[in-house]
This record gives C-alpha cells, structure tokens and sequence, in this order.
C-alpha cells in the first residue's frame, strides 16, 4: 500500500491494464496528469495529436489494429466535448476505448466554471458506461472497472471524468493484478443441437459475416464451419477480413454496395447463418423483403440485437468463437454442390464491372491490393473511396480494414491510421481519403511527421463530396447543392508544408510510380489522385428498395431511375 496522487494512481493503472501508448491534447484542468506522464514518458508513450477529435479516432485505430483497449485523454470543457464523434464511431461499431477527461475542481462543480461540461452526461448515450470521479478513494476501482467493461461482453466505450481536485490529492493505492476478461456463452447443449439439425435441414446455407466475428477472434473457427457446412460466404462493412476475401467460397460484400452474388443469393437461400452482424438498414435494404425465403440463425453475443432489426427463427447468444467451436465439433461435412454451381455463376453472370480508362478509383485500389502485403492495414474515411476500398481490396485477415461503419465518420481514418500504426510498426499502414473527408482533419499529418511515423495517406480527389453527389445525381435531379468542391486548396503544398513527401498524380502509370516510392520512403507519404467527377460506386440499391433489385451502370443506361 502507498500514498500517490490521484495522477500517479492514474498512470499506474493505465500500466496495470497494459497500456503502452495513449493519445491526447493537454489543457489546464488535466495538468496534473500531463506532469506525471511527463515523469513516466519513459513507461508510458504519448502521442499529441492535432486535435482531440484525432486522439479518440487514433485510440479507435489502435484498438481495431491491435484487438487491446484503446486510450484517449483530453481536458475539460472543449477538449472533452471533441472527442464525443470518435467516442460515437466507437460505440457504434463495438470498439474497446477508455476515454479520460479531467474536469474542473469537485467545489466549481456545477457553477458554470471556465470550462466546465457535464461531459459524463452528454456521452451517456453512446458509451457502455460513464463515470464522474469526486472521491479519489474510488479512482483505482474506477479505472480498473472502466477497462472490464469496455472489453466485457460486446465491446465499447467507456469514459471516465476526474475532477482536478482528485488529480491532485493524495490517496492509498495498492497494485492489483487485472482481473481477465474471458468470453463467455450460456448456449446450452440441446441449443447447439437444434442449431445443427437446422444447418443439416437446409439445401442452399449462406452465411453473412459481420463485425463481430473480428472481434472475438473467430476467423480459424469460421473457416472450419464454411468448410464443414459447403456454403458462400458474404459480409458487411465491417466484417471485411474475417473471411478470406480471395477464398472461392467468398461472393463480397452484402447490401446497399454489396454485390449483386451476395444480394441476390441470400435473396435466394433458404438458410441465414448471421455471425456477429446486426442488420444494419444499410444491409437489408427494404427489411420485408431481406432473405424472404430463408430461416435466419443468428449468432451474436448480445441479445438486444436479435431480432431487432430483422425477425431471427433461432439464436445462439454468446461470444461467436465459442459457438462456432461447438457448432464445429457436431457437424460433419455437407456438400451443396447444385448450390455452389449456382452461387458461381452468379459471380460469372454479375461481377463488380470496373472502368478501364483513365485514373479511377477502382483501379487506385486494385493496385494498393496488388502492391500490398496481406497484412497491410488499411484505414479509410467515409464515402465513395470506402466503398471501392471494400469492393476491391481483397482483405485476407481480420484487423486489416479500419473504417467508420455504423456512424459514419468523415474525417475518421487519419487518425486510426496513427493509432494503428503506433499498435502495428511493422506493418504497413495506409489511409484512403475522398478530398472531402480529408480536409475534415487533414491537420493529423502534421501528428505523423512530428512522430516520424511512416504511413501512406491516399487521396481520391474528385473536387466533389463524391457520394453525396451520386445521390444527387440519382434522385434529386442533378441538383448538385454544395457538393462542388473545386477551390483553391492545394493538397500537396498542405501536405509538403506539414513536413511531410506529397506527390499529385493524374494517370495510372503516375500513380503507380508515386505508390511504389511511397512504399520505399518510410516517411509519412501523401499521394493526391485526381479522378473524374461523376464516377460512381456500382452496385446500388436505391433507399428502400430490397438488396435483390441492385443495380450497376449497364442497369441504370437501361432502365433510367425516373
């Protein structure tokens, strides 16, 4: 038992819990923690990012590459309310981070004080969990509750504010040894059976893959069931990786951008096997009408999601990687071979048709697929480059693809790249940007070229905020309300004058030669692409419509929407 200020307690926790890198922005209520990370740089590392808004994106990126808790610091006031949209992106899709926010003194609580917010209250909704610290008798127990719950079940956020007061007295802390956070499942054994006797009723299995199964490590498992049961393999957004992207049995991505394989075969079949997805509308499309002729089995470890979106006719509840393992262990090998033969036709009569000409978006990213390792991560911002990012890249691993799914956060993938290549310095780490989303926080180069970190930031400049204008170009009339932004910004001046090597590239060979210098130069390496702009992402589904009536451009010059 020892005497430590509440700042000393916190350091000594964060390093109980295993944490070797946090990424913030100080200010004055959060002082006495910034002086004691100063006195232990050498045990824990700081990483001062841009803006608060990129600390909680980088904490968001360290944990998706690294499958640990990330962790973000800022102070009071403004500083905590700018991590609330990567607290958000977290939160939406499962993501294990501790936030630590400082607030003002436990005797100017309440009165309205310089930079005083109720920052506990305002991110209660999308959090697990928020704490307010006053008694610093409670901060070790805090902290180490903060850290089971952001991992505990279906991973997420956590905050926890401390008032300066705490930060500063003095209180006994006793090192603990972190409790270990195990998966857990309460499937029972006649739950398992009915499951199977489900999975050997069906003749035409197809399985949808989504974030979760990444989460809970149950990529082997996976490959085993595919195998076992003989069936295609689809995933969402944030699935990508879980399944191997090049496997035959893989048919791509399901939903408003999935392709037509996927969305027209779970259409068809009469089995749903869902493993750690939550049916998101982006995926379903018109819900009356998603899988309409299929069971639906879903496998997920929170309960609040089944049939919340769609009507599931059997569940397993509990961490994807044990059930599979049981699943595994029951089954013997199937064989759908008239199904098979049909899904692949299907990849021969609808692939992702790409334009040949010119500089493209699909083509930026079949040469990063090309020129990349299979372990390479690859962060993305929001838009159409994120959707030719999923459409293209052949993922092969989980915790390779790094985007803002469920909320959607321009502006998210600079920082998760930081975060991520801070977790993975041996891997090569590449952000794909729309111009519109990288002016969102492009100030984040300057965070790599201060730490020297050497990542890959990609830029599909269409002087247009790209999806947006699709939309508009679709169903409202090619009325193109700001949406066009042909200014005078110019990227690699920006890029060049926050220290870091900028090449502008207008052709494919352009692109090829800047790509492969930037893999040489280990250096933060910007690559401005210029593209037409009025590509489109293909397939679609309209609004409402049901994920079987995608269309691609060959549809639309046939039948215009009207």
């Amino acid at each position: 038992m020892a005497k430590l200020s509440g700042s000393q307690i916190i350091v000594e926790c964060l390093l109980e819990q295993g944490v070797d890198t946090v990424f913030g922005y100080p200010g004055g209520a959060i002082l006495n923690l910034y002086d004691e990370l100063y006195k232990n740089q050498d045990r824990i590392r700081h990483i001062l990012t841009s803006h608060e808004q990129g600390a909680s994106h980088a904490a968001d990126g360290y944990a998706r590459a690294s499958g640990k808790v990330g962790v973000c610091l800022a102070t009071s006031g403004p500083g905590a309310t700018n991590l609330v949209t990567g607290i958000a992106s977290a939160y939406m899709d499962s993501i294990p981070v501790v936030a630590i926010t400082c607030n003002v003194g436990n005797n100017l609580l309440g009165k309205d004080s310089f930079q005083e917010v109720d920052i506990s209250g305002i991110v209660m909704p999308v959090t697990k969990y928020s704490f307010i610290v006053r008694d610093g008798n409670k901060l070790a127990e805090t902290i180490r509750r903060a850290f089971k719950i952001a991992v505990s079940g279906r991973p997420g956020p956590v905050l926890i504010d401390i008032t300066k007061d705490v930060t500063g007295d003095s209180f006994e802390y006793e090192y603990q040894k972190p409790e270990k956070v195990m998966p857990t499942t309460n499937v029972s054994e006649e739950e398992i059976l009915n499951a199977v006797s489900l999975i050997r009723a069906s003749k035409k299995p197809y399985v949808l893959v989504g974030g979760g199964a990444i989460l809970s490590g149950a990529s082997e498992e996976l490959r085993t069931f595919v195998s076992k049961i003989d069936a295609p393999v689809a995933d969402t957004l944030m699935g990508k990786g879980a399944f191997d992207g090049s496997d035959p049995k893989y048919t791509g991505m399901v939903g408003m951008h999935g392709t037509k394989t996927s969305n027209l075969g779970i259409t068809e079949c009469d089995l749903l096997i869902v493993i750690g997805a939550r049916f998101s509308d982006r995926v379903i499309g018109n819900a009356k009408k998603f899988a309409k002729n299929a069971k639906i089995l879903h496998i997920d470890v929170d309960a609040a999601e089944i049939s919340k979106n769609i009507k599931a006719h059997y569940s397993l509840i509990g961490d994807a990687r044990l059930i599979l393992r049981k699943l595994n262990s029951r089954l013997d090998p199937m064989h759908h071979d008239e199904w098979v033969a049909h899904i692949e036709r299907l990849k021969d009569m609808y692939p992702v048709r790409t334009n040949k000409t010119g500089l493209t978006g699909e083509y930026i990213i079949e040469t990063i697929d090309a020129k990349t390792a299979d372990d390479t991560i690859i962060s993305t911002e929001v838009g159409q480059h994120q959707m030719w990012a999923a459409q293209f890249y052949k993922f092969k691993n989980p915790r390779t693809f790094l985007t803002s799914g469920g909320l959607g956060t321009m502006g998210y993938g600079l920082g998760a790249a930081i975060g991520a290549k801070m977790a993975e310095p041996d891997k090569t780490v590449i952000n794909i940007a729309g111009d519109g989303c990288f002016r969102m926080n492009m100030n984040e180069i300057a965070t790599a070229t201060r730490y020297d970190i050497p990542l890959i930031q990609v830029i599909i400049n269409n002087h247009v905020l790209g999806m947006v204008r699709q939309w508009q170009n679709l169903f409202y009339g090619k009325r193109y309300s700001q949406t066009v932004l042909r200014d005078k910004v110019d990227f690699v001046k920006l890029a060049e004058a926050m220290g870091a090597k900028a090449k502008r590239v207008t052709t494919k060979e352009e692109f090829d030669a800047a790509f492969e210098e930037a893999l040489k130069s280990n250096t933060t390496f910007v690559i401005e692409c210029e593209i037409d702009s009025d590509e489109k992402v293909f397939p679609m589904v309209s609004p409402g419509a049901a994920i079987s009536d995608a269309f691609d451009e060959k549809d639309l010059k046939l039948n215009p929407i009207k």
